[in-house]
């Protein structure tokens, strides 16, 4: 009788086996769905990344869906950062040149911490945050989307507020 083949994904050579295997379809996958904006080739780069530092628990057959998933997750993200980002440009101050120039900086003080603290917020929350406050979705929206209950939604977006209040006095 033979033996079963043990393979980890963590050797190098099957690695190289996965990454010549999937990174050019896993390429044309994200530029494809999302075009060149969001650099696809950095994100195909990234996801190869966290399957190394997860190598051991992924098995080699869910090595592709792993991939893809992650990849598609991260272009996602930087979609939705930036649409915050959009948005920010897209507002312009209504008012005149009378402003106080200290005002003008503590207000490009604050936005810079906040930026920071949601930056510092888990994937999980940053994503829940950003679509209910910036997007508008109501909770329920966010637990369709992102396939997970309301409660779920509930438990990230009061943990992403209650981090921000931690980092921010002034929220």
């Amino acid at each position: 009788m033979s033996k079963p083949l043990k393979d980890n994904i963590c050797e190098e050579r099957l690695f190289s086996t996965i990454f010549r295997t999937y990174s050019k379809d896993l390429h044309d996958f994200l530029y494809y769905k999302f075009g060149s904006k969001f650099n696809p080739q950095d994100k195909m780069q990234e996801a190869f990344v966290k399957l190394w530092e997860n190598c051991a628990k992924v098995p080699q057959h869910k090595a592709k869906s792993f991939l893809f998933t992650t990849a598609n997750n991260m272009m996602l993200n930087a979609y939705a950062h930036q649409k915050v980002v959009w948005r920010h440009e897209q507002i312009k101050p209504k008012y005149s040149t009378n402003i106080n120039p200290e005002f003008i900086l503590e207000e490009k003080q604050y936005k810079a911490r906040l930026e920071r603290a949601i930056a510092k917020l888990t994937e999980a929350q940053r994503v829940a945050f950003l679509m209910n406050r910036v997007e508008g979705k109501r909770f329920k929206e966010i637990a369709q989307l992102l396939d997970i209950s309301t409660k779920a939604v509930e438990k990230r977006i009061y943990g992403a507020l209650k981090k921000l209040r931690k980092d921010i006095e002034e929220l």
